[in-house]
């Protein structure tokens, strides 16, 4: 299968870097953005919004393959919209012809309560398939790169705080996942004949508490252990305006996230591995690349563009937010 793919969100966390590493494995690429007249990166530029069914008609004509990589997580109704952005998008696919839809999901057992946050990233999954396109979903939890919401909260905590009161939350495990990796199986899983119309769930080699993660994070950055004292009695709302004050993320946004933080996110079945080989990169070195590529992008806290990347990589669909 090769030929032309569309790629949503192109222009946040994950899909920036999908879009070169698609054409580099040969794909024609087609960039969907609202904005197409100022995109700069790999692939063809196209007009579209998810929010708008009339404009996929044209940014779908021809595809092969989609990817699906827009959530609202930032808006009181993310669960709404981003139903009703999944169900138009799948319908439409299925009328241009689309052989094979590619989404990222969030890790977590449905067995559980889940967030809002993750119930809604598990009924995108089903919306998509409902115009009957072969959905394959990657589930995952936090992903580590530049740019990413989640990542970006445990940076600036680590940077601003040399002792840290964390809510109960901290203690919850998740299995972490390199920003290359998350790429290497989203290029990895696109017309593979494994790969169609299946799940998987996708993580790095260590399952880490949100406190381990804080500390090696800080060992990485400040060489330096971060002292974390939890409270039970800090809520999540208390949780959301406290990420507020030390970060760039907003409180709605901070809420949505921290919601969905007492929900543990670990691999259960590794199966990717036998469609997309390769060992996955470690906790530490993932930190040590997402720094890098912060230091080259001269990227600054306190400037305008932190904060406006960060928002666009939660509104974008990049897991660099909860799976992102």
């Amino acid at each position: 299968m090769n030929g032309t793919v569309l790629v949503t969100g192109a222009t946040g966390f994950i899909g920036s870097r999908l879009c070169p590493a698609l054409e580099q494995a040969g794909w024609t690429v087609r960039a969907m953005t609202r904005h197409p007249e100022d995109y700069a990166g790999a692939g063809e530029p196209v007009a579209g919004d998810v929010s708008d069914p009339d404009s996929l008609v044209g940014a779908l004509r021809g595809v092969r393959a989609a990817y699906y990589l827009v959530h609202s997580l930032s808006s009181s109704d993310f669960v709404e919209k981003d139903a009703a952005a999944a169900r138009a998008f799948g319908r439409a696919a299925a009328e241009a012809g689309v052989e094979q839809i590619v989404y990222m999901g969030g890790l977590g057992s449905d067995d559980d309560d889940l967030s809002d946050h993750l119930r809604s990233r598990r009924e995108v999954e089903g919306l998509l398939a409902e115009g009957g396109v072969p959905v394959t979903v990657l589930r995952a939890a936090i992903v580590v790169g530049h740019g990413g919401i989640s990542w970006e909260i445990t940076r600036q905590l680590v940077k601003h705080l040399p002792v840290m009161i964390a809510p109960i939350w901290v203690t919850t495990r998740s299995q972490p996942i390199a920003l290359p990796d998350v790429i290497r199986y989203l290029v990895g899983v696109l017309g593979h004949p494994d790969a169609v119309g299946r799940v998987f769930e996708i993580g790095g080699p260590e399952v880490l508490s949100y406190s381990d993660m804080l500390r090696r994070a800080g060992k990485v950055q400040n060489g330096r252990d971060v002292p974390i004292l939890t409270v039970p009695l800090f809520t999540p709302n208390l949780s959301s305006h406290w990420l507020a004050l030390i970060t760039d993320v907003d409180v709605a946004t901070g809420r949505n996230l921290i919601d969905s933080m007492s929900n543990e996110v670990v691999v259960h079945d590794d199966s990717i591995r036998a469609v997309v080989p390769g060992q996955p990169i470690g906790y530490d070195e993932a930190v040590r690349l997402a720094l890098a590529e912060r230091a080259a992008a001269g990227a600054d806290d306190g400037r305008p563009g932190d904060r406006g990347r960060a928002r666009s990589a939660q509104q974008t669909g990049a897991p660099g937010t909860r799976a992102e």
